[in-house]
């Protein structure tokens, strides 16, 4: 017999499936068997509410510290600290408590569940990385009995617990963890070591403790990614307690003169530094431990070891004596002091050039432009018809063209020399324009020294051009109170001595610079000279 259904209202269940007589009693079990899968349904419902609820209760206990809410969690629920990582949550309730600072709460929880002390949050940092970074001594020491292999697990950062302690200078911390695992002091952040990141942060006692503790040379060694010293970057931040520190260990002072990449001792650095009380301070302080300039002749009077086979030779001790004080003598002499000082006045600055990059397009676009009218409307005007001597007297016997220099047939002379310093000034400032949109390195000092002289040739020629201009345009019978000429004269004598002063300048700039490279290219040759020779 056919089957026939009727579909009603969805919220009674008798009425969802109403099948005909035929089929019996079985409409009552699948009735039976419906409800009970529906209470099911609401059962494993509940739970779940109920399991993450017990989690909610369990990250607020963590927070408030509670350990009576923490051991009725537990009772309720035996596998409540196993389920924190099915949890969305990026932190563990260890990580909570501990940041929190709360010593019962961590230790029930490492006591129920050790493992705890080795979760991540969504950083990488285990629950030590916080503890030493809020210096939680107690805690620390809780988590370090859970597991000593938490020492040296870096963070997304790069940064193990030991690097959190040195950061915040949290001596105590640092002593446990050091204990507790030796080979993280040997952990690297970027380059810095432990060492370089209590100098960056200015943790000397920090830095004391560690010195003590290690007593390792190897470290004290230690570069970054800049080869700069432990003594480099103290010098770099100018603390003074710290170097004075650092010079009074025999390892730091027998390598005093390291230099970095760039070549420059830690004395060399200071000249990057703004010269105040604290920088000649430090200055004198490294200068009385021995410390040299990378450029310092001194050094080169230096007996150097070499290998000589076994050919035991004095060193020339009252020779070297001997010229240290002639050059002690010629510090002291004042036009040798006025000297120096004069060269370090003159020294180029490296990023003058790359500051004034668009002022100096913007003048040079100037000056084109000026002098590119001037020419092309040059002073006296143009013949606006095609004129001869018989119409304009000025036209002498020639026929002059329309649209032509008026004065270049009547002042031929001058008018050639205005044309030729305007016609200089205009392809001068041009070059510069060029130069600048070329790409040229700015930094360097011979490209530095034609940029000067190309601007200084624009701007002087522009000048000759507008007083021969200015003199062309005036009238000789003028009033001896007002002489453009004697004007002009005086004007255009003090612009060349000017002109005079800067080219000079520039050019003593260059030419030192090109002794100091062909000073350095020659040491260099004769170097390696001596070295093949030795060996």
């Amino acid at each position: 017999m056919a089957c026939e259904a009727q579909y009603l209202d969805l919220g009674d269940l008798n009425a969802i499936w109403r099948p005909t007589e035929a089929f019996g009693g079985s409409w009552q079990r699948w009735k039976n068997y419906l409800e009970s899968l529906m209470n099911r349904i609401d059962a494993l419902e509940d739970l779940r509410l109920a399991e993450e609820d017990n989690i909610v209760a369990l990250y607020q206990a963590s927070l408030d510290g509670c350990i009576s809410n923490l051991n009725t969690l537990m009772e309720r629920d035996p596998l409540i600290l196993h389920r924190i990582s099915l949890a969305s949550f990026s932190e563990t309730p260890l990580h909570i408590a501990v940041l929190r600072g709360h010593l019962e709460f961590t230790t029930t929880l490492l006591r129920e569940k050790p493992r705890l002390a080795d979760e991540v949050d969504s950083l990488g940092r285990t629950p030590l990385h916080l503890a030493s970074a809020e210096g939680h001594t107690e805690i620390a020491k809780a988590l370090l009995q859970a597991s000593t292999n938490v020492c040296l697990v870096q963070d997304r950062s790069g940064r193990i617990p030991l690097h959190f302690a040195a950061m915040r200078g949290r001596i105590e911390v640092i002593k446990d963890l050091i204990r507790a695992q030796p080979n993280s002091i040997r952990v690297d952040l970027c380059g810095d070591s432990v060492l370089h990141l209590f100098i960056r942060y200015n943790h000397l006692d920090a830095l004391k403790l560690l010195v003590e503790l290690a007593n390792d040379g190897e470290l004290l060694d230690s570069k970054d990614h800049d080869g700069n010293s432990i003594l480099h970057l103290a010098v770099m931040l100018k603390q003074m307690k710290t170097i004075e520190y650092l010079l009074s260990l025999s390892k730091i002072k027998r390598e005093a003169n390291a230099k970095n990449r760039n070549g420059r001792t830690a004395l060399d650095l200071l000249d990057f530094c703004p010269r105040d009380y604290e920088c000649l301070k430090i200055q004198d302080i490294l200068k009385e431990a021995g410390v040299i300039r990378s450029t310092d002749p001194n050094s080169l009077l230096l007996p150097t070891p070499h290998v000589n086979h076994g050919l035991d030779e004095a060193q020339p001790l009252q020779i070297i004596m001997e010229g240290r004080q002639a050059q002690s003598r010629l510090r002291k002499c004042w036009p040798y002091r006025g000297w120096c000082s004069w060269v370090k006045h003159l020294k180029y600055q490296r990023t003058w050039m790359e500051e004034t990059r668009g002022a100096l397009m913007l003048v040079a676009t100037v000056i084109a432009t000026m002098t590119f009218q001037a020419g092309i409307s040059p002073p006296g005007g143009v013949w606006q018809q095609q004129t001869n001597s018989t119409v304009d007297p000025s036209c002498r016997t020639e026929t002059c063209d329309a649209g032509t220099s008026i004065l270049s047939y009547t002042q031929s002379d001058a008018y050639q020399l205005f044309l030729f310093f305007n016609t200089t000034s205009f392809f001068a400032s041009l070059s510069v324009v060029l130069l600048v949109i070329g790409g040229f390195p700015l930094k360097n000092k011979l490209f530095v020294w034609i940029f000067t002289a190309a601007l200084s040739l624009a701007i002087t020629f522009m000048a000759l051009a507008y007083l021969v201009a200015a003199a062309l345009q005036s009238s000789y019978n003028v009033d001896s109170s007002i002489d453009i000429f004697h004007i002009g004269a005086k004007i255009l004598f003090v612009w060349l001595v000017l002109f005079v002063v800067v080219i000079l300048m520039h050019a003593i700039r260059l030419i030192s610079w090109m002794m100091k490279w062909c000073k350095c290219n020659c040491n260099s040759r004769q170097g390696s000279t001596n070295n093949v020779v030795n060996v």
